[in-house]
């Protein structure tokens, strides 16, 4: 009897032990006499059942977690074949109350296929958006684009059809399409969760860009933390390479992508689309001014498409479905769907990725269980360390683009970090000053200089030294940074800081000092 299981191999299923998983089940299946297909896949996002095992059946995969080594015999005795009955049997996976409110559209296949097989990705839809894509061309490409409401995932939030239709539309021999794959924000792993899972889709994305916009070549810039993500990349591009869809001729089309996967060096700033290209020219990653912005002036003095992971990886299914049909999903301005990453302080702590509109309330909550604690949640910081920390009061925010503004809030990149009862604001306020000092590329003055004043200032205010004094000057720094710094970095640090003063004043009493001082 032959059995197939699937089992995770991405960083967060190897950190709880998904390799001595795989090896004991190989031990066993040898002793056993058993027949056994092992497939390692991407996670699901159920970060607190990993590993997760499944086994194929007549009725469907079926899950068991997590899943420790010395849990392999007793499921075999289970009947684990036919999707027995065991303490850590899930059932179906997509039935789970987890994933059953989901709404999985980029990341549909994640956690489903093998990462590294092109045939794999086509039997579960892969290259159907590609093969739209070059059935429309790009103009038909840019207008599927623009019709679904695509706005950058990676933070800004800035409309993707409007970008793309500007470096269609520049004049030049040579484009490049740039995936922002620098994933450093607090609380974030969907960029890392999709390129460890489901690369092909990325690439397919991509692929899809460039015949958009006329680029012949391409860049992942996927961060230093990141190997196991790098090397499913690279495997992933050689794999798409060898079937022909990527390449000198993609599909048969007579159209060039080469594309290759380059790694940081370690930089939050590279985050940054300049900073990012000037790292990829072999530079410091420092920002450059803008105008001239990267769409006309990027890669190499070239027009270069800048987007990040999941704005790419949502172009697939968009191409695939149409514009109208991804533009459905979500409220307002903010279309389609959010992947979602909760950590910090939280049972049910994962990958979520569903329609613009659900509540903080409902994610941390109904999806998330609450604290893993047990203690009542005080604030929950969303869009990374340069997000707004929200009180309970704020809980019942959608999650869009502008009621998060209106509240002085950001998305970011859809993580949600929880925090319980316990939390010190003030010290999360310092770590934000202290964050921006350490990571500032150096190139502005408010950046540079203002984020080492306010951790120098904050400090006092912790010890007590003239407390309403200093936090007048902290609000002096946050307007100058706000309104002086050259980029985001120093820009969006004061919001963290000026939430945490706003909605939790009585953490900054001056009740002595918790923390070291800066001058120690």
């Amino acid at each position: 009897m032959s059995i197939t299981l699937y089992l995770p191999k991405d960083a967060a299923s190897l950190a709880l032990g998904a390799d001595r998983v795989a090896k004991a089940l190989g031990r066993a299946a040898a002793a056993r006499g058993l027949d056994v297909t092992l497939v390692r896949t991407g996670s699901r996002g159920l970060l607190w059942l990993e590993p997760l095992l499944e086994v194929a059946t007549p009725a469907g995969r079926i899950a068991y977690g997590p899943v420790r080594p010395g849990d392999i015999e007793s499921l075999l005795d289970a009947g684990l074949a036919e999707g027995g009955a065991h303490r850590l049997r899930i059932g179906r996976p997509e039935e789970h109350p987890y994933l059953a409110r989901q709404q999985r559209l980029t990341f549909g296949r994640c956690g489903i296929v093998d990462p590294a097989s092109v045939e794999d990705y086509r039997a579960h839809g892969g290259y159907r958006g590609l093969e739209a894509a070059l059935a429309a061309g790009p103009a038909g490409i840019v207008e599927a684009v623009k019709s679904s409401g695509l706005r950058g995932r990676g933070g800004a939030g800035f409309p993707t059809g409007i970008k793309w239709n500007t470096v269609m539309l520049a004049a030049a021999d040579q484009k490049y399409v740039v995936c922002n794959a620098d994933e450093g924000d607090s609380g974030t792993f969907a960029d890392r969760m999709l390129m460890e899972g489901d690369p092909l889709t990325l690439i397919e994305g991509m692929t899809i860009a460039a015949v958009a916009v006329g680029a012949t070549r391409g860049y992942i810039y996927c961060r230093s933390e990141y190997p196991h993500a790098f090397a499913a990349l690279n495997t992933a591009i050689a794999a798409a390479e060898r079937a022909g869809t990527l390449g000198a001729d993609v599909m048969g089309s007579g159209r060039a992508f080469h594309l290759e996967a380059r790694l940081g060096a370690g930089a939050y700033i590279c985050g940054e689309e300049t900073s990012l290209l000037e790292s990829l020219e072999g530079k410091r990653g420092i920002v450059r001014a803008k105008p001239p912005i990267p769409a006309l002036k990027g890669l190499f003095g070239q027009p270069t498409l800048v987007n990040n992971v999941l704005s790419f990886a949502a172009v697939p299914w968009i191409l695939e479905h149409g514009g109208p049909a991804y533009a459905a999903y979500g409220m307002g301005r903010s279309l389609g769907t959010l992947p979602i990453q909760l950590a910090g302080n939280v049972r049910r702590g994962g990958l979520i990725e569903t329609a613009f509109g659900l509540t903080l309330r409902e994610v941390i909550e109904e999806i998330g269980g609450g604290t893993a604690s047990g203690r009542p949640v005080r604030a929950v910081q969303v869009g990374g360390p340069l997000g707004a920390y929200f009180p309970e009061s704020l809980f019942d925010t959608p999650l869009d683009y502008e009621a998060f503004a209106a509240k002085k809030g950001l998305l970011g990149h859809g993580g949600i970090v929880v925090f319980d009862d316990t939390v010190d604001l003030a010290r999360q306020a310092r770590f934000a000053f202290e964050f921006c000092a350490a990571e500032s590329c150096g190139k502005c003055t408010p950046c540079r200089i203002g984020a080492v004043r306010g951790l120098e200032t904050i400090d006092k205010v912790i010890a007590g030294e003239s407390p309403r004094e200093n936090l007048a000057l902290v609000t002096d720094l946050c307007e100058v940074m706000t309104d002086g710094s050259l980029c985001a970095m120093g820009g969006l640090t004061p919001v963290p800081v000026m939430s945490a003063l706003t909605h939790f004043p009585e953490d900054f009493s001056g009740r002595g000092a918790r923390l070291p001082l800066a001058a120690e």
